[in-house]
């Protein structure tokens, strides 16, 4: 089976061929790339044109063909470009999953304009530091960010404000039904392909988010990715005799997807979204996360495609309905943001007549995926990620920063393509991530003989919890906001639903001076409600430290008792 996609591998990256590469020199540094990929992600959305009448957004009730769409996205775009947006320009989108965060999104791409994905989740001084680092001229937001908005008050600039979704109109706000109401030819656009297509935030670990730029060239080639990981396991399956569909699955009309997750983060966005508009396929919208809805919808839809952290995919097999569903169309269950547990790969595998398992590990620092795996090979290799796709180096280094032998822990660092241009307005960031085009992604891992990559540990201080990168000292920081703290440490707590939760410990001289429900009521509007700790210890004596004075967190975790914690 491997030696079968080894072949294959060769095969679809050689010189004419569908995936050859090609070495382009961007910011004076050398990196992989596919040859015959779109110049741009608005070149990537007119090809998408020739769907036509087909499904592309189902959202309820509602439903948009791809003409449809088109011609709404062309609509925007002229109101964008009527309002002073220029190529380069941010517009920030700060909304649920709505039909309308894909259109506005393929607009700005359409013009050259950059998306700021705005975090749903944040509290109101997480979206308005947001705001201020990215400056965009344009924001468009449903009725629960627009109450947040209109709380601003420290705002430097504040931009025009388009609404939607909104019972009521805030005083020079435009409705998101001036801007698709008009016929409109698309605007014509030269777009560099090293420009930024896309800003989406990721937590900081000093307290504050920082804007990851992505370009159009690193977005469409994650997009080339995802298309050749499908392509060359399943052509090493076949060649294996192993067929990488089960005989079980149904053909269905469409190719249709179950957004799922945030489409401010990568996973729904780049790699759920894009891949489908890619294949002229369906993206089915639900206004929140819910097994039994998805079931429905899974029906309903004839949906061939779940891509989601695991704890969705647990409960959804887990859900009471799901032997009473016909999930017959579902060829594909898995997902990323977090490494699925090898008992639900095998689970997923045995449980779903039709679907195989399947995940993907990246970043948004990658622009989506950075590995691949899916079906016999997972199952094969439960604990891996998959190897690397054909647009990057990935090498394992140690502290000094040398490489390590093959086999042995090491800190992946990856180069190529879907790297990212760096953090909006942080040169130092950027610098300390990205060196000489390899990006340091935080992650000790091992790769092995087939080249294929296991995450074994965290370098970061960070707690992954549901998808959702959370960083210890953005925690602390606030928790620190309280004067009646002395010292506090954050780290993560195993879960079985959400992989890991976020947990406290605090000293405080004075004991009675707080309590667990006053200190998370505290926290409440100064960090996001998934980063209050679910877990708080209120300690006796100060938190053991080490010689230079750190934290002995895992010495402090392993004396915590669950049971004991408020």
């Amino acid at each position: 089976m491997y030696e079968e996609l080894a072949q294959a591998w060769e095969e679809l990256t050689s010189e004419g061929s569908q995936f050859e590469l090609e070495t382009v020199n961007v910011g004076g540094v050398d990196l992989l790339s596919y040859k015959n990929q779109p110049a741009s992600l608005r070149d990537f959305w007119l090809s998408s044109l020739r769907f036509g009448s087909a499904d592309y957004l189902v959202y309820e009730n509602e439903r948009l063909t791809y003409t449809q769409a088109h011609q709404q996205v062309s609509s925007v775009a002229n109101w964008f470009i009527s309002n002073g947006v220029k190529a380069g320009d941010r517009v920030a989108v700060a909304m649920r999953n709505y039909p309308e965060w894909m259109l506005a999104y393929w607009a700005c791409m359409a013009i050259g304009a950059t998306c700021v994905g705005m975090n749903a989740w944040w509290a109101t001084p997480e979206l308005e530091y947001a705001i201020n680092d990215a400056k965009p001229k344009i924001i468009i937001a449903d009725e629960e960010r627009l109450e947040q908005l209109m709380d601003l008050r420290d705002l430097q600039e504040f931009p025009q404000v388009v609404a939607v979704r909104s019972k009521s109109l805030p005083q020079k706000a435009a409705s998101w039904h001036e801007l698709v109401d008009t016929d409109s030819i698309m605007p014509s656009a030269q777009i560099d392909p090293d420009s930024d297509a896309c800003i989406f935030y990721t937590s900081g670990t000093t307290g504050r988010p920082k804007g990851a730029r992505l370009t159009h060239r690193g977005c469409v080639a994650n997009a080339m990715s995802l298309a050749f990981a499908h392509i060359v396991q399943s052509v090493a399956s076949s060649r294996a005799g192993i067929p990488i569909a089960k005989p079980t699955a149904r053909e269905v009309p469409q190719t249709s997807a179950l957004v799922i997750t945030p489409l401010f983060h990568v996973t729904a966005n780049n790699c759920v979204a894009h891949s489908i508009t890619m294949a002229g396929g369906k993206l089915v919208h639900m206004y929140k996360w819910d097994a039994g809805e998805a079931l429905k919808l899974v029906e309903s839809e004839q949906i061939t495609t779940i891509s989601g952290v695991p704890v969705m995919s647990r409960e959804l097999i887990a859900h009471s309905d799901f032997d009473r569903t016909d999930t017959s169309s579902l060829k594909s269950l898995g997902g990323g943001g977090a490494q699925l547990q090898p008992d639900l790969v095998q689970k997923i595998e045995s449980s779903v007549a039709t679907a195989r398992p399947g995940t993907g590990y990246g970043m948004t620092e990658t622009c989506g995926i950075i590995t691949a795996i899916s079906a016999d090979f997972f199952l094969d290799k439960p604990e891996s990620a998959g190897p690397a796709m054909p647009c990057f180096e990935a090498k394992c280094f140690d502290d000094e920063g040398l490489p390590v032998s093959d086999g042995e822990l090491g800190e992946l660092w990856v180069k190529g393509a879907q790297v990212i241009k760096g953090y909006l307005n942080k040169p130092e960031a950027t610098s300390e991530t990205i060196t000489n085009g390899w990006l340091h992604t935080g992650d000790i891992a091992r790769i092995d003989e087939d080249g294929f990559i296991f995450i074994v540990d965290r370098k970061k201080d960070m707690v992954l919890r549901g998808g959702e990168n959370v960083y210890c000292a953005e925690v602390e920081s606030a928790i620190f906001e309280h004067e009646a703290v002395t010292e506090v440490t954050v780290f993560g707590v195993p879960d079985e639903r959400l992989g890991e939760v976020v947990a406290a410990a605090v000293y405080l001289e004075d004991t009675d001076s707080i309590n667990a429900e006053a200190l998370r009521t505290f926290l409440q509007g100064r960090i996001a409600k998934h980063k209050i700790p679910q877990y708080l210890w209120f300690l006796q004596e100060p938190l053991p430290r080490n010689a230079s004075g750190k934290f002995l967190k895992r010495e402090l975790q392993e004396k915590l008792i669950i049971e004991n914690a408020s």
